[in-house]
């Protein structure tokens, strides 16, 4: 009779190559909250951590990925699966270890700017409450080299806008998609009497729309000030907001800002987003390392 024996080693090395595996997952919460004051309400958020944040003492840099009009703070954990993405990039070296903090600006009022009657400053509470509570409660290095902002759609449009609201505080900024605002007054006229608030005086509502238009502020600030920071910017070519997008090339390209400017084939979707994501992680880790 023949005795077959058992090799052990095959499968004590894939139990440990599965807890390797497992080891180098990252985490998602996707339901965690903070008060606001300024907009006197819970606000929710969800937060990605890297593989080693729990197995480490060190601080992380952070990227700010700002969701659409129709989600809230779980569509990039949900539809934009940022958890596998994520880890992915990590894993494969094409990104650094970060992490990724996703607001919920959908509930209450939604946007991520102040609204021209006051009732809804969430701009204010993204820079004034949002931040500071985040980076104390998470090992982040609090550093503009640190922390970049990316999104998509009404995301991108708040990408575009805190990048050139605050350029000292990000290093890179990634809209997808974005809306860059109004593409005119009139059209400005048009949301703000879908919303109520057209009743302000034309002054008022002009500087509210001058402010919340990217191609505005491109043409109002210096090229240095837009410069200091980097700029991913990527929108299908069936995008219906594609119009918005190419303008705002061509005004970056007018005033000889550097930027990456992607046109794939695609439209208004989560597959392009989720394509996209890969390629925001690469270029926001390229101004996380050294060279």
């Amino acid at each position: 009779m023949t005795v077959v024996k058992h090799n052990p080693i095959p499968t004590l090395l894939f139990l440990l190559f599965s807890v390797i595996a497992l080891a180098q997952t990252g985490k998602v919460f996707d339901d965690l909250s903070m008060h606001s004051d300024i907009l006197s309400m819970e606000r929710k958020y969800a937060v990605y951590l890297p593989p080693d944040y729990e197995h480490s003492e060190r601080r992380y840099p952070v990227l700010y990925l700002l969701h659409g009009g129709g989600d809230d703070q779980t569509g990039w954990v949900q539809f934009g699966e940022v958890l596998r993405i994520a880890d992915q990039a990590i894993q494969h070296g094409s990104a650094t270890a970060m992490i990724i903090v996703m607001p919920d600006a959908n509930s209450g009022h939604r946007g991520y700017f102040n609204r021209v009657d006051g009732s809804w400053d969430y701009e204010d509470f993204f820079f004034d409450e949002f931040i500071p509570e985040i980076e104390q409660k998470f090992r982040i290095k609090g550093e503009k080299r640190y922390r970049a902002v990316g999104g998509l759609s009404m995301g991108g449009g708040g990408s575009f806008m805190y990048a050139l609201h605050r350029p000292d505080l990000f290093s890179s900024s990634c809209p997808l998609s974005a809306y860059v605002g109004p593409l005119s007054f009139d059209q400005a006229r048009q949301r703000y009497a879908k919303q109520h608030i057209d009743e302000a005086s034309e002054d008022v509502l002009r500087a509210h729309y001058e402010r919340h238009n990217a191609l505005y502020l491109i043409d109002q600030m210096d090229a240095e000030q837009i410069a200091e920071v980097r700029w991913f910017i990527d929108c299908g070519d069936d995008d219906f907001l594609f119009e918005g997008n190419s303008l705002v090339h061509i005004a970056l390209k007018k005033k000889e800002v550097d930027h990456e400017y992607r046109v794939r084939d695609g439209a208004h979707t989560w597959t392009y987003w989720r394509e996209s994501l890969p390629f925001v992680l690469r270029f926001v880790s390229d101004a996380f390392h050294q060279h």
